[in-house]
């Protein structure tokens, strides 16, 4: 693969196989951390660091332990293993530098350990059968795009705030109206990109 090649699946993971607008993984966090744009920035750059160090140890896992070992069948296991593992060390070091952005994030930092979309990409990059500098492509252009995401949604949630909506459709149900335009705007990509 040459460097545009590369560059060509970083857009294709960021847009058109976005891990939260068309593969629908964590949702959770990103409902929930999705009311301010601060909290959404310090989660989006937890996620990037999360999913990429995680697929980065479940790959090498997989392909120098489990393959050889014929214990692939251990797989969801291990990784699941290998992501707490990880998200421990992202929260206290979190906690240690940023403590305003961990006092934001609460519980949900935490929860990235059971976010879907971390085992997900860890999963697909196995899947796929990705050699090391595809999944490394991926895995940052994934996680790039459920950043830059859950940043616009908040940003659209902040403004929604102040809109003139009926009363029923406040909250979570104008949120999840605003989700679902968003996947529909992301899913357009489909085939401007070709891997």
């Amino acid at each position: 693969m040459n460097f545009g090649d590369y560059i060509a699946l970083g857009l294709y993971a960021i847009l058109i196989q976005n891990v939260m607008l068309t593969q629908f993984l964590g949702a959770c966090p990103f409902l929930g951390v999705s009311k301010k744009s601060q909290s959404a920035i310090g989660m989006g750059l937890a996620v990037i660091f999360v999913i990429t160090l995680s697929s980065i140890m479940t790959w090498s896992i997989d392909h120098f332990v489990l393959i050889p070992q014929e214990l692939t069948y251990m797989r969801t296991i291990v990784f699941i293993l290998i992501i707490s593992g990880v998200v421990q060390f992202v929260e206290m070091f979190i906690k240690k530098t940023a403590p305003i952005i961990y006092k934001m994030l609460g519980i949900y930092l935490p929860l990235i350990t059971t976010n879907c979309a971390v085992l997900g990409v860890a999963l697909i990059n196995v899947n796929q059968e990705f050699p090391f500098t595809k999944m490394v492509v991926y895995s940052i252009g994934i996680s790039v795009g459920y950043a830059l995401v859950i940043y616009v949604f908040a940003t659209i949630r902040e403004r929604l705030e102040n809109a003139n909506i009926p009363k029923s459709l406040k909250g979570t149900p104008i949120a999840l109206i605003v989700a679902g335009i968003m996947s529909i705007a992301f899913i357009g990509f489909a085939g401007v990109i070709e891997i």
